[in-house]
C-alpha cells in the first residue's frame, strides 16, 4: 500500500484538533485591555497544546519520509496516535481553565503521555515493516529522546500532587526538547 492516504488522512485530523482547540478560544466580555488578563492561561495552554500538535505533525511528516510502504498494522497504529491527539483538545479547555488544580494537570499531562506512546508504537511497526536495517532503523536509532519524554511526562504527572508548577515545567520542557529540530531522519535520508 502506499502511504499517501494516511500521511493526508492524519495531516486533516491534525487540522481539525488545531481548528477545535482555537474555537475554544472565546472573545473577552469586556473591551479594555485587561479584560484580556483572564484569558492568558487559557492562552497559554492553548498555545502549549498548538506547539505540541506541531511538533507530533512535523515528526510525522518527517518519518514518514523515510518509509516506503504502509500496512495494515501501521494504519491501525496511526489511528491509534491520532485518537489520543484528538483528546488534546478537551485536555487543553480543562487545563486552561482550571489551571491551578491537581487533576486537570495531571489529566493534561496524561493526554501528553498516551500520544506518545501512541508515536512509539508507530515507529515500532514502521520499523518491523521497513526492516532493522532500513532508513527509517537507522534513523530513530535507540530513539533516546523519546523514550526520555515519557519518562518526564510521567514525572510530570506525578509531580502534579506534589506541585504543579513542577509539572508545567516538566510539560513545556519535553516540548522544547522536540522543538529543537531533529535531524536524525534528514541525515538517514541524504546518505
Amino acid at each position: 500500500m502506499t502511504k499517501s492516504r494516511l500521511e493526508a488522512f492524519s495531516d486533516g485530523v491534525l487540522a481539525i484538533i488545531i481548528t477545535i482547540m482555537v474555537l475554544e478560544l472565546k472573545i473577552p466580555k469586556g473591551v479594555e485591555l485587561s479584560d484580556l488578563s483572564a484569558l492568558c492561561p487559557i492562552l497559554l495552554s492553548y498555545a502549549l497544546s498548538f506547539i505540541y500538535v506541531g511538533i507530533y505533525w512535523n515528526n510525522h511528516h518527517h518519518l514518514f519520509q523515510a518509509v516506503h510502504k504502509i500496512n495494515g498494522s501501521i494504519m491501525w497504529a496511526n489511528l491509534h496516535l491520532l485518537f489520543w491527539l484528538s483528546l488534546v483538545p478537551l485536555a487543553t479547555a480543562w487545563l486552561g481553565q482550571n489551571y491551578q488544580a491537581q487533576w486537570p494537570v495531571a489529566i493534561y499531562g496524561v493526554t501528553l503521555l498516551l500520544p506518545g506512546v501512541a508515536f512509539t508504537i508507530l515507529t515500532h511497526s514502521l520499523v518491523r515493516s521497513e526492516g532493522k536495517d532500513s532508513a527509517v532503523a537507522r534513523a530513530l536509532g535507540k530513539d533516546l529522546k523519546g523514550k526520555a519524554s515519557l519518562v518526564i511526562y510521567i514525572l510530570g504527572i506525578l509531580g502534579s500532587f506534589i506541585h504543579i508548577g513542577l509539572s508545567l515545567f516538566a510539560y513545556m520542557s519535553v516540548a522544547f526538547m522536540w522543538l529543537i529540530p531533529d535531524p536524525r531522519i534528514e541525515k538517514v535520508l541524504e546518505s
